[in-house]
């Protein structure tokens, strides 16, 4: 066997020193000058001259950088924040003391000034600012620019009645179980928020059905919608899908509208949603979702009335409402008071409790670190991990705002 194994490799050694060989997968060994060729310029050599010298410009172009390439994505391109530009939404943070925090918006007109508690900021030192920059204002406050997100624009956009808040919103297209391409109803435009919302959920290639029975309620909801969309193609290389019909119509009298819809989901922000359940019943599908928004518990209890006495189709899977706790995270440091220090005496101990209360209110209090306008610390005032942090629930807290009820429609019951 060892014999055998060594005339193998004087066999292979000699047919490859010849050039009559072959390599690994039968291929003919390559040649030494072949071997030093990169692989752009083995390519070049296959090709015609025209192509072989287009490819020889390529390889003499510098190689772009990394950030360059990602760059000329149109992707991202399209997706990269622009500057300002006059027309659109722009909202400034004026933050204050104790985490809190000023918001104010405005659409951006060259001649026009944006005014605050720290002065006033005209609205041609803004367009042209990338969004994130901090700008002072007439008075030396820092101001944060920035464009609204849609959570932020239906707080602080105008309003009529009392509006879906995002919060609940939020819960309410988990409920849904919304998807881009369907097509959904809403009765009860109020002033819409929830119907930009729905807008996003569904996409270009979905459909938004809303209907509002008061006129002013209507036209307010169409022109939030439509200063969104403005503001949105101004500041976006891409518009906002045009998806929403918005009807002017009490729902409890549009059965007729219904035979020709067929709907993936109903949502129902009405004062009484158990007179719009039985029109909206047969175009919903089967299985489907019908949220409904209630402002009260003895609401939730009719609407599941109606539902049992009239025998509709629909199961309540689950009532819920929406809290959030806020909490307070900041540095401070203890304040050193002299009653703190003080040693107990017979006086001391005969003290009445409410000073003994006050005192120890007094000794509990931290004082925040931070200015009146929030102004970073300086190196030379507080070393790192140097300073003790209070951390709270915040004072103002988004308690109850309304009812959620998760509505499924089921088929007749088969033998």
């Amino acid at each position: 066997m060892r014999a055998c194994s060594g005339l193998g490799r004087a066999a292979s050694f000699s047919s490859f020193s010849s050039g009559e060989g072959v390599g690994a997968g039968g291929r003919p060994p390559r040649r030494a000058w072949e071997k030093s060729l990169s692989p752009l310029e083995r390519v070049r050599r296959m090709l015609p001259p025209e192509k072989a010298a287009e490819v020889g410009l390529c390889a003499a172009a510098p190689p772009a950088s990394g950030e360059e390439r990602v760059a000329a994505s149109p992707e991202v391109a399209a997706t990269q924040p622009g500057p300002f530009r006059a027309g659109e939404l722009v909202l400034a943070e004026l933050r204050r003391k104790y985490n809190r925090t000023l918001k104010l918006m405005c659409r951006l007109v060259a001649g026009s000034v944006l005014t605050s508690n720290g002065g006033l900021l005209p609205h041609r030192d803004i367009i042209g600012q990338m969004p994130g920059q901090m700008l002072r204002t007439s008075g030396g406050v820092r101001l944060q620019v920035r464009r609204p997100s849609l959570e932020e624009y239906v707080l602080l956009m105008p309003r009529g009645p009392t509006i879906a808040y995002p919060k609940d919103i939020s819960a309410i297209l988990m409920m849904m179980d919304i998807h881009p391409g369907d097509t959904v109803l809403e009765a009860g435009s109020g002033s819409g928020a929830l119907t930009l919302f729905l807008s996003k959920a569904v996409g270009p290639k979905g459909r938004v059905i809303s209907y509002e029975i008061r006129d002013d309620h209507h036209s307010l909801a169409k022109k939030n919608y439509r200063h969104w969309c403005a503001a949105w193609k101004i500041g976006h290389t891409e518009e906002w899908p045009d998806n929403v019909d918005f009807i002017l119509k009490d729902i409890s009298t549009a059965a007729m509208d219904m035979k020709s819809l067929t709907l993936d989901a109903v949502v129902l922000d009405m004062v009484n949603p158990q007179l719009a359940l039985p029109v909206v019943q047969p175009s919903l599908k089967q299985g489907s979702v019908c949220a409904v928004y209630l402002a009260n518990i003895t609401q939730v209890i009719e609407l599941l009335d109606r539902i049992r006495t009239s025998r509709l189709p629909f199961l309540c899977e689950k009532i819920i409402e929406v809290t959030h706790r806020d909490w307070l995270v900041l540095p401070a440091k203890i304040k050193s008071f002299k009653s703190s220090q003080v040693v107990e005496t017979q006086e001391n101990i005969e003290e009445t409790l409410q000073k003994e209360y006050e005192e120890n209110y007094i000794q509990d209090q931290v004082v925040l670190t931070e200015s009146e306008y929030n102004e970073p610390l300086s190196d030379d005032t507080e070393t790192p991990c140097s300073v003790p942090y209070v951390a709270r629930p915040s004072s103002w807290q988004d308690a109850h705002s309304a009812f959620l009820i998760k509505l499924r429609k089921f088929g007749p019951l088969h033998a």
